[in-house]
C-alpha cells in the first residue's frame, strides 16, 4: 500500500456566538431583554423621518445598504402611515404582559390567527389566552390598509 504525504487537515476554531439569545418559548434576549424593539413599520417611518430631516440640511448619503434597507422595508412594512403605526402601538401597549420583542413581532408579522401567532412567536404560548390574542390580531388587522 502506498502512503501519501498529504498534510493533515487544518481548521480554525470557530468563533463562539456572543450571548445566549433565542426567541423560543422562553425569551432569552440577553442585553436586549426589555429593550424597545421596533416593528418593520416603525423602522421604515424612522428612516423616512431621518432622511427628510437630513434633506433639509443637505446631508443625505444614500449608500447601497440604505437603499436596500428602504426597499426591504417598503415591501415588508405592513403599516405605511404614522396614524396606523401609532394605533398599532396603542393596541399592543394595552398588554403589559407582552415583551417589547413580542409586540414588535406581532406588529410586523400581522398574523391572522392566535394559533399562527403562537407558532411564529412561541413565547406567547403561556402569556396570553387565544381569545385575547385573537382580539389583538383582529384590532391590528382592522388598521391595515392595503394600497398604502
Amino acid at each position: 500500500m502506498a502512503q501519501t504525504n498529504a498534510p493533515a487537515p487544518t481548521s480554525r476554531a470557530r468563533e463562539q456566538v456572543g450571548g445566549d439569545e433565542e426567541a423560543t418559548s422562553d425569551l432569552k434576549l440577553g442585553e436586549f431583554q426589555n429593550v424597545h424593539s421596533m416593528s418593520l413599520s416603525e423602522a421604515r417611518a424612522l428612516i423616512i423621518a431621518i432622511l427628510a430631516h437630513r434633506a433639509t440640511t443637505k446631508k443625505v448619503e444614500e449608500t447601497e445598504t440604505l437603499i436596500k434597507t428602504q426597499d426591504y422595508l417598503d415591501v415588508f412594512a405592513r403599516f405605511k402611515n404614522t396614524e396606523n403605526i401609532t394605533a398599532v402601538e396603542r393596541v399592543l401597549g394595552a398588554h403589559p404582559q407582552l415583551e417589547p420583542f413580542e409586540k414588535s413581532q406581532l406588529a410586523s408579522l400581522c398574523c391572522e390567527t392566535a394559533e399562527e401567532a403562537k407558532t411564529l412567536i412561541p413565547s406567547l404560548t403561556n402569556k396570553i389566552t387565544d381569545v385575547d390574542l385573537q382580539e389583538i390580531l383582529d384590532d391590528i388587522t382592522k388598521l391595515r390598509t392595503f394600497g398604502d
